[in-house]
């Protein structure tokens, strides 16, 4: 495992993360001893970089990480969560001091920890950007020592550029893979120059880039590869990375062609993220152990040809760029 600076913090984190939706909730059914043995094979392969959600299960996936750290001991890895989205509505207006006060002290209790590593704001509506307050009650708690640091999650390149504008965001999480190469245009080389830290989301395309789905793939009713194919519950965005299931698969064997012999498709298509120096991390899923140390493998590859990275740039402008690119 490599590791790489995260941002201004002073922190070295993996390169390759840990995404704790899919142990959360709305990925199908997974059972508390598998998400567990998933975290620890990704920790034992030298994963140091967790992200979560307050909202990932109601709190599930928090208290099971809470579990295995507790479990492991030792020194603590990086651990990112995230508020904001159990508002109800979720609404800009809800983004008050009170109410990221309390989000904040329930994760610290699902956690079991004194200090959060990282709060982001998990994908708030965009005029909360144009918020001063929400970043300053930030301010205030990290003043009052109840978070170290903290970012924003977003689905927009352009919320991502206005939330470093604000001196106290460490981090942006953003969507970043073969179908969604747009934050390479700009924002990247805006964070890179304000030392912020990227964490790339979705970097599978909700798994259409491990070249195992067809056509004939189904998902159970509680996964959202089901239920949010045109965003019913959420921002199409965050499933299939907002491309057309059945375009997607005819572009995942068109890059079936570029992936070397004996590499997998997942651990290519994470070395193609992990090319920009601007990126952090990377915070795939894993629901077993054999999926976390097959993310984790994607470390090791060697870097993409010129060639390769010509090749995946020209299938986006081709085929994926006007279904994606001037949406998000």
């Amino acid at each position: 495992m490599k590791y790489r600076a995260f941002g201004s913090t002073g922190r070295m984190v993996s390169e390759i993360g840990f995404g704790a939706w899919a142990i959360g909730g709305s990925w199908g059914t997974v059972s508390d001893e598998e998400s567990r043995a998933a975290l620890h094979a990704a920790l034992d392969a030298g994963t140091t970089f967790i992200d979560t959600a307050d909202v990932y299960g109601d709190g599930r996936s928090e208290r099971i990480i809470a579990d295995v750290l507790a479990e492991r001991g030792g020194e603590r890895p990086f651990v990112a969560t995230k508020a904001g989205r159990r508002l109800s509505p979720h609404v800009a207006e809800g983004y008050t001091k009170e109410n990221l006060i309390a989000f904040v002290d329930r994760s610290l209790a699902n956690l079991r920890t004194d200090c959060l590593d990282l709060v982001q704001l998990h994908c708030p509506p965009t005029e909360v950007f144009y918020r001063p307050e929400v970043f300053g009650a930030l301010d205030g708690l990290v003043q009052a020592g109840k978070i170290a640091h903290y970012g924003v999650s977003v689905e927009k390149a352009e919320e991502a550029l206005k939330a470093i504008e604000y001196p106290g965001v460490a981090s942006v999480q953003i969507i970043y893979n073969i179908f969604r190469q747009r934050p390479a245009r700009l924002f990247f080389r805006e964070a890179e120059r304000r030392k912020v830290a990227v964490i790339v989301r979705v970097p599978l395309a909700s798994g259409l880039l491990t070249g195992k789905m067809t056509r004939q793939t189904s998902f159970a009713a509680d996964d959202h590869r089901a239920f949010n194919r045109n965003g019913e519950a959420f921002d199409k965005g965050e499933t299939f990375a907002g491309v057309p299931y059945d375009l997607a698969l005819e572009v995942v064997e068109d890059i079936r062609r570029l992936v070397p012999d004996n590499v997998p498709m997942a651990q290519f298509a994470l070395r193609w993220i992990l090319m920009e120096d601007a990126v952090s991390t990377v915070i795939p899923g894993a629901k077993n152990p054999r999926q976390a140390e097959g993310n984790a493998g994607a470390s090791a590859l060697a870097p993409l040809p010129d060639e390769t990275m010509a090749a995946l740039r020209a299938l986006y402008e081709d085929k994926i760029a006007r279904h994606v690119h001037h949406q998000w």
